[in-house]
């Protein structure tokens, strides 16, 4: 029996989408064929955010940019991703429909030969692409993770005054990789003259302290609070840190005024004169 003229276009439709070097893209997106290439027709090139990364479009002709780690991809120009970076799909409504973000497909921080923490193996090898030319085969990667460093104060305790049952609170922010133990001591005299460092809270009841990590990556913040403040508790406070590494102190005054002395003077009311 003769086959049905009508079955052949069906088939066709049911093939899959052609290659795109015939001018269809493999999702089944179509896009222009590409004719001779015309490199005076190629729009005037752009700074690229990668560069050193030679690049062409889907034709082989025109000279394009890809995007760096957290750049935009997809949409309808099909802005590509440059080395080793994928384009992975953001949350509906975060951005045009279509488009996507520039991500390292190997995620995690790590640490580079020149002891630079890197944000993934991508930001690093792109950062040895561009040192080649100086430094060809410096920078490698040291191993996952942050680069370990000893502490560093960023933020040191700034001194404080106030009165007699009222309250003062000291802070300081560090920086360490591994995270690094902070304490507070407060630095007194011995009758001898030489320093002696007192662990606190120790025994005060009007002491606390607190440390928690954050607020900058890497870092920990420290906080001391007196409260109710007392004549004695003046003095030098000193915010000491340590890992393995190392460790970095540094210091806050506290001054405490006695309250009795800014007491207005009691005067008689008038009918107790008389």
């Amino acid at each position: 029996m003769p086959r049905s003229p009508v079955l052949f276009p069906l088939l066709l439709l049911l093939l899959p989408p052609l290659a795109p070097g015939l001018g269809l893209l493999s999702a089944g997106g179509r896009r222009p064929l590409c004719g001779p290439c015309r490199l005076e027709r190629c729009p005037a090139p752009a700074r690229c955010p990668a560069p050193g990364i030679p690049a062409r479009d889907e034709c082989g002709c025109c000279a394009r940019c890809l995007g760096a780690e957290g750049a935009s991809c997809g949409g309808r120009d099909g802005a590509r991703c440059g080395p080793e970076l994928v384009c992975a799909s953001r949350a509906a409504g975060a951005a045009p429909e279509g488009t996507g973000l520039c991500v390292c497909a190997q995620r995690g921080t790590v640490c580079g030969s020149d002891g630079r923490s890197y944000p993934s193996v991508c930001a690093l090898r792109l950062r040895a692409r561009h040192a080649s030319h100086t430094h060809p085969g410096h920078l490698r990667k040291a191993r996952d993770g942050p680069c370990e460093f000893a502490p560093v104060v960023i933020i040191p305790p700034r001194s404080a005054h106030n009165v007699t049952g009222a309250q003062v609170y000291l802070s300081c922010e560090v920086k360490a990789v591994p995270p690094p133990v902070i304490t507070w001591r407060k630095v007194t005299q011995s009758p001898e003259g030489t320093q002696v460092l007192e662990d606190l809270p120790g025994d005060h009841i009007n002491i606390a302290v607190k440390v928690r990590g954050g607020p900058s990556a890497h870092g920990a913040i420290a906080w001391i609070l007196i409260n109710p403040l007392r004549k004695e508790d003046e003095g030098v406070y000193q915010c000491h840190s340590a890992n393995g590494l190392g460790e970095a102190q540094s210091h806050g005054t506290v001054t405490v005024s006695d309250l009795s002395l800014y007491r207005a003077p009691h005067f008689p009311a008038l009918d107790d004169r008389m």
